[in-house]
Protein backbone atom coordinates (compact mmCIF):
# COMPACT_ATOMS: atom_id res chain seq x y z
CA UNK A 1 0.00 0.00 0.00
CA UNK A 2 1.52 3.56 -0.81
CA UNK A 3 2.23 5.30 2.12
CA UNK A 4 -0.27 8.54 1.02
CA UNK A 5 -2.86 5.49 2.27
CA UNK A 6 -1.25 4.32 4.82
CA UNK A 7 -1.12 7.95 6.48
CA UNK A 8 -5.14 8.25 6.77
CA UNK A 9 -5.29 4.63 7.33
CA UNK A 10 -3.27 5.26 10.92
CA UNK A 11 -4.96 8.00 11.63
CA UNK A 12 -8.58 5.98 11.51
CA UNK A 13 -6.81 2.86 13.41
CA UNK A 14 -5.76 5.79 16.06
CA UNK A 15 -9.31 7.52 16.10
CA UNK A 16 -11.13 3.93 16.72
CA UNK A 17 -8.47 2.75 19.14
CA UNK A 18 -9.65 5.98 21.40
CA UNK A 19 -13.12 5.62 21.02
CA UNK A 20 -13.01 1.92 21.87
CA UNK A 21 -10.96 2.73 24.90
CA UNK A 22 -13.36 4.99 25.68
CA UNK A 23 -16.31 2.55 25.65
CA UNK A 24 -14.52 0.61 27.31
CA UNK A 25 -14.74 2.83 30.68
CA UNK A 26 -18.28 2.06 30.66
CA UNK A 27 -18.55 -1.15 29.05
CA UNK A 28 -17.10 -4.22 30.92
CA UNK A 29 -14.72 -6.35 28.42
CA UNK A 30 -16.00 -10.19 28.22
CA UNK A 31 -14.41 -12.21 29.94
CA UNK A 32 -13.05 -15.56 28.81
CA UNK A 33 -13.05 -18.95 30.64
CA UNK A 34 -9.93 -20.35 32.14
CA UNK A 35 -11.66 -23.31 33.63
CA UNK A 36 -9.49 -26.57 33.53
CA UNK A 37 -6.26 -24.73 32.10
CA UNK A 38 -2.75 -25.77 33.19
CA UNK A 39 -1.02 -22.67 34.85
CA UNK A 40 2.37 -22.94 35.71
CA UNK A 41 3.82 -19.87 38.33
CA UNK A 42 7.10 -19.39 39.16
CA UNK A 43 7.91 -17.52 42.31
CA UNK A 44 4.50 -19.36 43.61
CA UNK A 45 5.96 -19.83 47.36
CA UNK A 46 4.83 -16.21 48.89
CA UNK A 47 3.64 -12.75 47.83
CA UNK A 48 1.58 -12.00 44.18
CA UNK A 49 3.05 -15.42 42.86
CA UNK A 50 0.61 -16.85 45.95
CA UNK A 51 -1.78 -14.78 45.61
CA UNK A 52 -2.44 -15.39 42.12
CA UNK A 53 -1.97 -19.04 42.30
CA UNK A 54 -5.20 -18.65 45.10
CA UNK A 55 -7.00 -16.86 42.14
CA UNK A 56 -5.95 -19.41 39.65
CA UNK A 57 -7.68 -21.85 42.00
CA UNK A 58 -10.90 -20.44 42.47
CA UNK A 59 -11.47 -20.56 38.95
CA UNK A 60 -10.70 -24.46 38.89
CA UNK A 61 -7.48 -24.69 36.81
CA UNK A 62 -4.73 -27.11 37.52
CA UNK A 63 -2.10 -25.65 38.85
CA UNK A 64 2.09 -26.26 38.55
CA UNK A 65 3.68 -24.53 41.28
CA UNK A 66 7.53 -23.49 41.08
CA UNK A 67 9.31 -21.82 44.00
CA UNK A 68 12.90 -21.77 45.39
CA UNK A 69 11.29 -22.49 48.70
CA UNK A 70 10.33 -26.04 49.68
CA UNK A 71 8.19 -24.87 52.47
CA UNK A 72 6.55 -21.79 50.96
CA UNK A 73 5.32 -23.72 47.39
CA UNK A 74 3.96 -26.77 49.11
CA UNK A 75 2.05 -24.46 51.73
CA UNK A 76 0.29 -22.52 48.40
CA UNK A 77 0.03 -25.98 46.91
CA UNK A 78 -2.15 -27.10 50.12
CA UNK A 79 -4.18 -24.07 49.81
CA UNK A 80 -4.84 -24.60 46.45
CA UNK A 81 -6.30 -28.21 46.89
CA UNK A 82 -8.23 -26.93 49.77
CA UNK A 83 -9.50 -24.30 47.87
CA UNK A 84 -10.60 -27.37 45.00
CA UNK A 85 -7.83 -27.16 42.08
CA UNK A 86 -5.04 -29.49 41.52
CA UNK A 87 -1.61 -28.30 42.61
CA UNK A 88 1.77 -29.93 42.12
CA UNK A 89 4.50 -28.17 44.09
CA UNK A 90 8.32 -28.12 42.50
CA UNK A 91 11.77 -26.72 44.30
CA UNK A 92 12.74 -24.41 41.31
CA UNK A 93 15.67 -22.22 41.21
CA UNK A 94 14.58 -19.89 38.29
CA UNK A 95 18.40 -18.41 38.16
CA UNK A 96 19.48 -22.29 37.09
CA UNK A 97 18.58 -22.94 33.38
CA UNK A 98 19.17 -26.76 33.35
CA UNK A 99 16.99 -26.91 36.46
CA UNK A 100 14.46 -25.14 34.70
CA UNK A 101 14.39 -27.71 31.53
CA UNK A 102 15.04 -30.43 33.69
CA UNK A 103 11.77 -29.41 35.72
CA UNK A 104 9.64 -28.37 32.47
CA UNK A 105 10.30 -32.21 30.99
CA UNK A 106 8.99 -33.60 34.30
CA UNK A 107 5.98 -31.54 34.26
CA UNK A 108 5.17 -32.40 30.45
CA UNK A 109 5.86 -36.16 30.57
CA UNK A 110 4.07 -36.40 34.00
CA UNK A 111 1.25 -33.42 34.04
CA UNK A 112 0.92 -32.74 30.64
CA UNK A 113 1.02 -29.14 28.52
CA UNK A 114 1.12 -26.01 30.02
CA UNK A 115 -1.30 -23.86 29.23
CA UNK A 116 -1.07 -20.45 31.27
CA UNK A 117 2.77 -19.82 32.06
CA UNK A 118 3.08 -16.78 34.89
CA UNK A 119 6.54 -16.13 35.03
CA UNK A 120 6.34 -14.10 38.62
CA UNK A 121 9.85 -15.19 40.25
CA UNK A 122 12.25 -12.35 41.12
CA UNK A 123 14.90 -10.70 43.34
CA UNK A 124 16.16 -7.67 44.14
CA UNK A 125 19.10 -5.86 46.04
CA UNK A 126 18.65 -2.79 47.71
CA UNK A 127 22.05 -1.09 47.54
CA UNK A 128 24.08 1.36 45.46
CA UNK A 129 25.12 -0.21 42.02
CA UNK A 130 28.55 0.46 42.88
CA UNK A 131 28.67 -1.65 45.68
CA UNK A 132 26.53 -4.25 44.68
CA UNK A 133 28.10 -7.83 44.61
CA UNK A 134 28.65 -9.07 41.29
CA UNK A 135 27.00 -12.73 41.98
CA UNK A 136 23.60 -10.52 42.97
CA UNK A 137 23.39 -8.28 39.52
CA UNK A 138 23.95 -11.83 37.41
CA UNK A 139 21.21 -13.27 39.73
CA UNK A 140 18.88 -10.74 39.63
CA UNK A 141 19.15 -10.74 35.43
CA UNK A 142 19.36 -14.97 35.82
CA UNK A 143 15.84 -14.77 37.66
CA UNK A 144 13.89 -11.44 36.47
CA UNK A 145 14.58 -11.64 33.00
CA UNK A 146 16.96 -14.75 31.60
CA UNK A 147 14.76 -17.43 32.86
CA UNK A 148 11.45 -16.20 31.06
CA UNK A 149 13.36 -17.22 27.73
CA UNK A 150 13.86 -20.49 29.21
CA UNK A 151 10.69 -20.86 30.08
CA UNK A 152 9.37 -19.62 27.05
CA UNK A 153 11.30 -22.35 24.96
CA UNK A 154 9.76 -24.93 27.26
CA UNK A 155 6.31 -24.36 27.01
CA UNK A 156 5.22 -21.70 24.62
CA UNK A 157 6.09 -23.81 21.80
CA UNK A 158 2.95 -26.86 22.22
CA UNK A 159 1.18 -23.39 22.79
CA UNK A 160 2.19 -21.95 19.50
CA UNK A 161 1.18 -25.60 18.11
CA UNK A 162 -2.15 -25.38 19.13
CA UNK A 163 -2.27 -21.73 19.01
CA UNK A 164 -3.95 -21.62 22.48
CA UNK A 165 -2.29 -19.96 25.32
CA UNK A 166 -1.10 -17.10 27.33
CA UNK A 167 1.83 -16.26 28.79
CA UNK A 168 2.33 -13.69 31.67
CA UNK A 169 5.36 -11.40 32.55
CA UNK A 170 5.72 -9.82 36.08
CA UNK A 171 7.47 -6.75 35.43
CA UNK A 172 7.62 -3.45 37.81
CA UNK A 173 6.72 -0.29 38.15
CA UNK A 174 10.50 -0.28 37.86
CA UNK A 175 9.91 -1.39 34.17
CA UNK A 176 8.58 1.86 33.22
CA UNK A 177 10.80 4.63 35.58
CA UNK A 178 13.85 4.90 37.10
CA UNK A 179 14.16 4.50 41.07
CA UNK A 180 17.51 4.63 42.66
CA UNK A 181 19.38 2.02 44.74
CA UNK A 182 17.71 -1.06 42.60
CA UNK A 183 19.51 -0.32 39.78
CA UNK A 184 20.12 -3.77 37.98
CA UNK A 185 16.48 -4.50 39.70
CA UNK A 186 14.75 -1.77 37.46
CA UNK A 187 16.94 -2.90 34.49
CA UNK A 188 16.24 -5.80 34.75
CA UNK A 189 12.27 -5.23 34.86
CA UNK A 190 12.85 -2.94 31.81
CA UNK A 191 14.08 -5.79 29.91
CA UNK A 192 11.09 -8.22 31.19
CA UNK A 193 8.59 -5.43 29.53
CA UNK A 194 10.74 -5.24 26.37
CA UNK A 195 10.61 -9.47 26.49
CA UNK A 196 6.68 -8.81 26.72
CA UNK A 197 6.53 -6.70 23.75
CA UNK A 198 8.65 -8.13 21.56
CA UNK A 199 7.40 -11.61 22.43
CA UNK A 200 4.17 -10.38 21.44
CA UNK A 201 4.95 -8.86 18.37
CA UNK A 202 6.97 -12.13 17.14
CA UNK A 203 3.30 -14.18 18.22
CA UNK A 204 1.55 -11.93 15.88
CA UNK A 205 4.18 -11.82 13.30
CA UNK A 206 3.93 -15.73 13.37
CA UNK A 207 0.12 -15.74 13.09
CA UNK A 208 -0.59 -17.06 16.89
CA UNK A 209 -3.41 -14.79 17.54
CA UNK A 210 -4.40 -17.43 19.99
CA UNK A 211 -1.64 -17.20 22.02
CA UNK A 212 -2.13 -14.11 24.51
CA UNK A 213 -0.42 -12.20 26.09
CA UNK A 214 0.12 -9.87 29.34
CA UNK A 215 2.75 -7.72 31.23
CA UNK A 216 2.23 -7.19 35.08
CA UNK A 217 3.17 -3.27 36.44
CA UNK A 218 2.22 -3.13 40.01
CA UNK A 219 3.29 -0.15 42.34
CA UNK A 220 4.99 -1.56 45.91
CA UNK A 221 3.53 -5.23 47.46
CA UNK A 222 3.10 -5.82 50.79
CA UNK A 223 5.12 -8.88 50.37
CA UNK A 224 8.36 -8.27 52.25
CA UNK A 225 9.94 -8.06 48.69
CA UNK A 226 11.51 -4.35 50.20
CA UNK A 227 11.41 -3.37 53.73
CA UNK A 228 9.26 -0.41 54.37
CA UNK A 229 8.09 0.70 51.23
CA UNK A 230 5.77 3.95 50.95
CA UNK A 231 4.50 6.61 48.43
CA UNK A 232 2.51 9.53 49.16
CA UNK A 233 -0.16 8.77 46.12
CA UNK A 234 0.16 5.55 45.83
CA UNK A 235 0.78 3.26 49.03
CA UNK A 236 1.69 -0.45 48.73
CA UNK A 237 -0.83 -2.89 47.87
CA UNK A 238 -1.83 -6.00 49.77
CA UNK A 239 -0.75 -9.03 47.32
CA UNK A 240 -4.23 -10.35 47.55
CA UNK A 241 -5.40 -6.83 45.70
CA UNK A 242 -3.00 -7.82 43.18
CA UNK A 243 -3.95 -10.35 42.35
CA UNK A 244 -7.31 -9.95 41.74
CA UNK A 245 -6.30 -7.27 39.50
CA UNK A 246 -4.14 -9.63 37.49
CA UNK A 247 -6.85 -12.27 37.39
CA UNK A 248 -9.15 -9.15 35.31
CA UNK A 249 -6.19 -8.72 33.14
CA UNK A 250 -5.80 -12.19 32.29
CA UNK A 251 -9.85 -12.85 31.49
CA UNK A 252 -10.11 -10.02 29.51
CA UNK A 253 -6.52 -10.26 27.51
CA UNK A 254 -5.22 -7.22 28.49
CA UNK A 255 -1.91 -6.73 27.26
CA UNK A 256 -0.20 -4.17 30.07
CA UNK A 257 -1.92 -4.30 33.86
CA UNK A 258 -0.93 -1.45 35.81
CA UNK A 259 -1.95 -1.38 38.92
CA UNK A 260 -3.07 0.40 40.78
CA UNK A 261 -4.52 1.77 37.44
CA UNK A 262 -3.63 5.33 38.10
CA UNK A 263 -0.15 3.89 37.17
CA UNK A 264 -1.15 3.86 33.32
CA UNK A 265 -1.96 7.68 33.93
CA UNK A 266 0.94 8.49 35.73
CA UNK A 267 2.71 6.94 33.48
CA UNK A 268 1.72 8.84 30.20
CA UNK A 269 2.22 12.04 32.12
CA UNK A 270 5.90 10.91 32.79
CA UNK A 271 6.36 10.47 29.44
CA UNK A 272 4.69 13.85 28.29
CA UNK A 273 6.66 16.37 31.11
CA UNK A 274 9.70 17.71 30.22
CA UNK A 275 12.61 15.87 32.13
CA UNK A 276 12.66 18.34 35.43
CA UNK A 277 8.77 18.53 35.48
CA UNK A 278 8.76 14.61 35.33
CA UNK A 279 11.04 14.38 38.37
CA UNK A 280 9.26 16.93 40.09
CA UNK A 281 6.02 14.69 39.44
CA UNK A 282 7.89 11.33 40.96
CA UNK A 283 8.78 13.60 44.05
CA UNK A 284 5.64 14.31 44.61
CA UNK A 285 5.07 10.69 45.41
CA UNK A 286 8.02 10.27 47.63
CA UNK A 287 9.02 6.77 46.96
CA UNK A 288 10.64 5.16 49.88
CA UNK A 289 11.96 1.84 51.12
CA UNK A 290 14.88 0.37 53.10
CA UNK A 291 18.19 0.42 51.15
CA UNK A 292 21.96 0.35 51.80
CA UNK A 293 24.84 2.90 50.50
CA UNK A 294 27.98 0.90 50.67
CA UNK A 295 29.90 4.03 48.09
CA UNK A 296 31.68 6.37 49.99
CA UNK A 297 33.90 9.28 48.16
CA UNK A 298 37.71 8.92 49.03
CA UNK A 299 39.19 10.62 51.05
CA UNK A 300 42.21 12.55 50.21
Amino acid sequence: MHLLFEIPLFLLITFFSYLEALVKLFISAKKKSIRGELVLITGSGHGLGRATAYEFAKHQCNLVLWDINKDGVEETAEECRRLGATAHAFVVDCSKRKDIYKTAEKVKEEIGDVSILMNNAGVVAPIDVVSTDDHDIQKIFEVNIIAHHWTTKAFVPTMMRNNHGHVITVASTGGHIVIPFVVPYCSSKFAAVGFHRALTAELTALGKHGVKTSCVCPMFIKSGFVKNPSSRIMPPMEPEYVAKQVMKGILTNERMIFIPPLLKFILMLDRLLPDRAAAALWGLHEIKFDYVIGYKDEEN
